[in-house]
Order: C-alpha cells, then sequence, then structure tokens
C-alpha cells in the first residue's frame, strides 16, 4: 500500500487543541491584567476554563493514543526527553527566586539604598521556626516521595498493581496533608506578601512550590485512576514515569527551600 506506515513515528492527525489553548491563554492573560487593574474577574475565569478545558482534552488524546498503540519505543523516547527538558525549564524558574532571596540576604538594602546597610531578615520580620512545622512537612514530602518509587517499583520491576494503587493513594494523601499544612503555615505568618522583600521573595518561592505541589498531586491523581482502569504496563508506563520524575523535582526543590529559607535565610 502507497500509504501504508512504514516508520516508528506517531504522526498527529490534525488538531484544534493548539488553536484552542493559544486562544484560551491569550484570554486568560487578557483578563489577568484587566482584574490586576480593579476589573472583573469574569474574563480570567473564561480564560482559565478554557485552559483547564484544552488541558483536559488533549491530554486525554495521548491517553488514548498510547492504549491504541500509537507510543512506540521511539515515541515514548521521544516524550521521556520532552517532559525531562520541561523539568529543566522548571528547574531554571526556581533558580530565578533562589537568586533573588540569595542577592537580598547577603546584600540587603538599607534606607540609603543603593549603599548596602540594611539587615536580614529585614527589621520587624518574625520568621518561622524551621524545627517546627517546616520540618514536619519536609518529612510529609519525603515520605510521599518514597511512596512514589514504591509505586512505581511494584509496577515497573513486579507488575505488582495493588501495590502500585497503594503507594498511589499513600503518595496523594500526603501530598493532600502537605498543601494543608502549608495553608495553615501561611495563616499564621507574622509578615505578608507586600511592603518587604523578605515576605515577597518567601510568598513567591515556597507558593510557587505549593502551586507545583498540587499539580503533582492531580498527577499522581490522574495516574492512580489509569491504574484502576487497567492502563500501564511494566514496559509501557510513560504516564506514570513522568508524574514519579515530576514528583522527585517537588521532592528536591523543597529540599533546597527548607535548607535556604527557612534555616539559613531565618
Amino acid at each position: 500500500m502507497a500509504h501504508a506506515k512504514n516508520h516508528d513515528y506517531h504522526i498527529l492527525n490534525p488538531s484544534i487543541n493548539p488553536f484552542l489553548g493559544a486562544v484560551a491563554a491569550f484570554v486568560m492573560l487578557s483578563g489577568s491584567v484587566v482584574f490586576f487593574h480593579d476589573g472583573g474577574p469574569w474574563m480570567m475565569l473564561i480564560g482559565l476554563a478554557g485552559v483547564l478545558y484544552v488541558m483536559f482534552a488533549w491530554w486525554s488524546d495521548v491517553i488514548e493514543e498510547s492504549q491504541v498503540g500509537d507510543h512506540t519505543p521511539v515515541v515514548r523516547l521521544g516524550l521521556r526527553y520532552g517532559f525531562i527538558f520541561f523539568i529543566m525549564s522548571e528547574v531554571m524558574f526556581f533558580v530565578a527566586w533562589f537568586w533573588s532571596f540569595f542577592k537580598h540576604a547577603m546584600y540587603p538594602m538599607g534606607p540609603d539604598s543603593p549603599m548596602v546597610d540594611g539587615q536580614w531578615p529585614p527589621a520587624g520580620i518574625e520568621t518561622f521556626d524551621p524545627w517546627h512545622l517546616p520540618l514536619i512537612n519536609t518529612l510529609i514530602l519525603l515520605c510521599s516521595g518514597a511512596a512514589a518509587t514504591w509505586a512505581h517499583h511494584a509496577l515497573a520491576h513486579e507488575n505488582n498493581r495493588q501495590d502500585l494503587k497503594a503507594g498511589l493513594w499513600l503518595a496523594i494523601a500526603l501530598g493532600v496533608l502537605f498543601t494543608g499544612f502549608q495553608a495553615y503555615e501561611y495563616s499564621h505568618a507574622a509578615f505578608g506578601f507586600s511592603g518587604n522583600i523578605y515576605g515577597a521573595n518567601f510568598f513567591m518561592a515556597t507558593g510557587f512550590h505549593g502551586f507545583h505541589v498540587i499539580i503533582g498531586t492531580i498527577f499522581l491523581a490522574v495516574c492512580l485512576a489509569r491504574a484502576y482502569a487497567g492502563h500501564f504496563t511494566p514496559e509501557k508506563h510513560v504516564g506514570f514515569e513522568a508524574a514519579a520524575w515530576y514528583w522527585h523535582f517537588v521532592d528536591v526543590v523543597w529540599l533546597f527551600l527548607f535548607a535556604a529559607v527557612y534555616i539559613w535565610g531565618g
């Protein structure tokens, strides 16, 4: 046959998802600008709903493609490389916040700025004790990462689907617990986001990490639902592999935050 497939690559069918994603992202961005300038939030929320829809539809297509056999070894290798590059971009995203924190911690600016004569943390800032709730959250997140590793090992090396599900349940539950404790910590902060560089750096760095924890928890929950649906085999589980990588990335970032922001920076 002239059009028979004679290669290992996956040629995608035409899709409207990229166009819808671009339009939704533009609407969300424009709505955010309007909202930040004391306008209503509705345009931003409509754009957000569009982005979420595109994410659901697009990833549903990817899952369906994997189930019908389009994800050959070559395609799975490309997906792994793509996700590795995505995590590298996330690493650089957090490097920016660490850069800002270290810069202001080592060269604090005083009232005679730009002369370096200030103090860190700024006067009047009461920081968190790292050995109370932050340490507990560190242990929770590390245990969650260990549970994800247990689930991954159970699938990839033993094809033990019961342990796969149990490990994912535990990882998700601990991720939710971490988020709850971080929200409790925020509600008891003795400083705010605005008015001081310490608060701005603290909430941007730990807040974006908390957002990544929420995304990672959803990622693992989707993998759990797919496990119950009978997806994944020891040879083909790129989706779960990506979720495990992402979760370990979140763990490592938190270790740096705990050491740099809570212990050293406090």
